[in-house]
């Protein structure tokens, strides 16, 4: 599937998303990272209350929906944090909310989504499946789907979170963002492009789920293989394929996108912890990942203004979470090499880092 150059999300539609969202999810703070002198910002939505941006599109998605579509409830697929936004935004809309998860769904994920009253229904890991049986459940029980990234309401709705970064940093010189379908980052990116056009907005992806990457390259929509994306630590990447909706935006707004490696984004999530004291999961921790290990690749290490790095999440499980705070750090690439591809020498890999 080619790019439809047809109109984006724009930011009007995300200033009704914040304001329908008021009460509802965080304005989050922006924590520093790293040396003061290097202006680096963590865009916190680890913080939200269901600890993951996606409350903002979930929620926004069902507001949205007529009053007849709402008593008919609604299915979604997810590998956790989608689900557990739509699970939240139901329960406080008065909504049946059915949602189809993976086999290997972080536990964490799949008790809070619960604890909100949804229905689970688990299938295996791969995001087709999950999506076809979703597609049956709504043709089935007359539910109503609420896509985790590839629809207007949910870019508007995480586009809030872009909104907020551009609001609060009127220096602002760059913005990474994690792509898993690519919802948060076009959001992010309409918003960002609106305010500050100069900024330079960069997606990150892991290596082992680098599909959008691939796309934008190949200026079409390219599918990896769920044995693949599986390979991951990130399980919130482990998307087969953007949205067609987000490679339109993506294509046109993103000045780039970085790939980073597992020991790398273990590395982030210990490092997040140690330098702003917060609680990251592998796929909120991909942008810290790009700022530390890839900036000069990225074009944001000698860019003039703050750079911030969307930590998209925090819900991790705490045997992970214990392996991961005791990973080697990676060695720094060097702040010299501008825009060079360099090598990057790594301590140790732990294997159970790099399946």
């Amino acid at each position: 599937m080619t790019r439809d150059d047809g109109p984006l999300v724009d930011l009007s539609q995300i200033r009704e998303a914040a304001q329908r969202l008021a009460g509802i999810t965080m304005r989050t703070p922006l924590v520093a990272f790293g040396p003061a002198e290097h202006r680096h910002w963590l865009k916190a939505e680890s913080l939200q209350p269901i600890g993951a941006f996606k409350l903002r599109g979930a929620y926004n998605a069902i507001a949205l929906l007529t009053a007849d579509e709402q008593a008919r409830g609604v299915v979604a697929h997810s590998s956790g944090n989608h689900a557990q936004g739509v699970a939240r935004a139901a329960r406080l809309l008065g909504v049946r909310a059915v949602v189809v998860m993976p086999s290997d769904a972080p536990a964490i994920k799949r008790a809070r989504v619960e604890a909100d009253g949804a229905e689970i229904v688990i299938v295996g890991p791969a995001s087709g499946e999950r999506e076809a049986t979703a597609e049956r459940l709504a043709a089935e029980r007359g539910l109503v789907p609420i896509p985790p990234y590839d629809d207007d309401r949910i870019i508007a709705g995480q586009g809030t979170c872009g909104l907020e970064i551009a609001e609060d940093m009127p220096e602002l010189a760059a913005v990474l963002v994690p792509i898993g379908g690519g919802g948060l980052a076009s959001g992010v990116a309409v918003a960002v492009r609106a305010l500050h056009p100069t900024a330079r907005i960069v997606g990150v992806e892991p290596e082992l789920a680098a599909d959008a990457r691939d796309s934008l390259a190949a200026g079409r929509i390219v599918r990896w293989d769920a044995e693949k994306v599986s390979r991951t630590i990130a399980d919130g990447t482990r998307t087969q394929a953007i949205g067609s909706r987000n490679f339109d935006h993506l294509s046109r707004l993103l000045d780039g996108i970085v790939t980073v490696s597992e020991a790398e984004i273990a590395a982030a999530v210990r490092l997040a912890a140690e330098e702003s004291r917060l609680v990251v999961e592998p796929s909120g921790a991909l942008s810290i990942a790009a700022l530390r290990f890839r900036a000069a690749e990225a074009g944001v290490d000698r860019v003039a203004g703050t750079v911030v790095a969307v930590v998209s999440g925090g819900n991790v499980d705490p045997a992970l979470y214990r392996e991961l705070l005791a990973a080697p750090l990676p060695v720094e690439r060097s702040r010299d090499m501008r825009g060079k591809r360099a090598a990057i020498s790594v301590v140790s890999k732990d294997a159970d880092l790099e399946r």
